[in-house]
């Protein structure tokens, strides 16, 4: 197995969830990783909904996605990341799977109330506001993931 470096390793997942784990030599898991990720993205109109987004068009783009094939992207995408980071390591730092965690669970959230939820009376849509929840879940699982590491640390 070929080493990664961990930045490169989180970059090339954020490209195509897979990427990094056939970068690493992991070819199976990489490819099933891939294969999912075609799969869920065809099923749920990901691809159409980014560009209807980035056009400007979130209403659109909420219309046309399949929220139930969507709502395994999140998990996917964070646990494909994770793996990747997590290979590229010398030793597996401790509790840093959080954040990726986190970051799925509040994804998945901001997605569920994408329908509903306006910024400044503008829809955001089902693309851009799971995006703006990966930050918060990001913060939460990181800032969970110091606090357990500190009562590890004060038990020893």
């Amino acid at each position: 197995m070929k080493k990664v470096e961990p930045l490169e390793a989180i970059l090339w997942s954020i490209a195509l969830p897979g990427f990094a784990q056939l970068l690493s030599g992991s070819l199976v898991k990489g490819i099933l990783f891939i294969l999912l990720e075609f799969l869920i993205n065809v099923k749920s109109n990901f691809n159409e909904g980014i560009m209807l987004s980035f056009l400007g068009q979130t209403v659109m783009a909420s219309k046309i996605i399949n929220y139930q094939w969507l709502m395994f992207y999140p998990c996917l995408y964070m646990y494909a990341m994770w793996d990747a980071y997590k290979s590229a390591q010398e030793k597996v730092k401790k509790y840093s799977y959080l954040p990726f965690a986190f970051g799925a669970y509040f994804v998945t959230v901001g997605l569920m109330y994408s329908p509903q939820i306006k910024i400044f009376n503008i829809f955001i849509g089902p693309i851009f506001l799971p995006m703006i929840f990966l930050i918060p879940g990001l913060i939460i699982g990181n800032g969970i993931r110091l606090i357990l590491i500190k009562i590890s640390k004060s038990s020893i």
